[in-house]
């Protein structure tokens, strides 16, 4: 691996986590987000595998997505199941308020709600969720909090805890360097994007500090698929 990025970014700050962030460039990559996570999340894909098989046409599934961000994945997800018609109830949480007030002034399907919240409020509040994912948090959080998510996940997933994030990789940086360049302007999807792919795991680093029966997936092209299955299978 080059040297550059050899090792986690852990101090390197995303434009968009700084509490002063332009809030127009903000917007405009919440905007932005349902693209590039069709993109390079590989969603679609996790849902059709770990999420579609346990849900039920007539009895209602639960989902907490932690970290929704702008709330397009939560959007996705419902929109998903709609289409299979597949019951399923989701709650996004962020503490940012700003990513809070841009997911609520946007139209969200029947059964999508967000709320302004941490995890932990969520625990602390007795809620269960069948699922409990995120998309590009654990990134994010310092070791601390990242155990912090982990025992949440715990906590509320009655069934399955399903966190993806980038994997760190010289191919992934610069591919996104290239291939972004001439797109999303007037946003921090690229500057960030590529301050994530810094600051994320490989595999092994995230495998070395989760604790079993947490599992770490790798997924084609670089994408780290970190799980916790708390029961069975669902219906057939």
């Amino acid at each position: 691996m080059d040297y550059p990025l050899r090792f986690r970014a852990t101090g390197a700050v995303e434009e968009m986590d700084r509490p002063d962030a332009d809030l127009a460039m903000l917007t405009r990559t919440y905007d932005q987000f349902p693209l590039i996570n069709a993109v390079v999340s590989g969603w679609r894909a996790v849902y059709r595998e770990k999420i579609r098989p346990h849900l039920s046409p007539t009895s209602a599934s639960t989902l907490l997505d932690v970290g929704s961000g702008g709330g397009d994945l939560a959007r996705a997800l419902a929109q998903w199941a709609k289409r299979d018609a597949l019951s399923l109830t989701i709650t996004g949480i962020d503490p940012d308020e700003r990513a809070h007030q841009y997911s609520v002034s946007r139209p969200a399907p029947p059964g999508v709600t967000f709320r302004a919240a941490y995890s932990s409020e969520i625990v602390a509040e007795g809620q269960r969720y069948d699922f409990v994912i995120s998309n590009h948090v654990l990134h994010h959080l310092s070791a601390v909090e990242l155990q912090g998510l982990l025992a949440d996940s715990t906590e509320l997933a009655t069934r399955a805890a399903i966190h993806s994030d980038i994997a760190r990789s010289p191919v992934a940086y610069a591919l996104f360097s290239v291939g972004t360049l001439p797109f999303f302007p007037g946003s921090f999807i690229r500057r960030d994007g590529l301050t994530s792919i810094r600051r994320s795991y490989t595999p092994a680093e995230l495998a070395a500090v989760v604790p079993p029966p947490w599992t770490v997936e790798r997924r084609i092209p670089w994408v780290n698929l970190l799980r916790l299955d708390s029961s069975g299978p669902g219906p057939a």
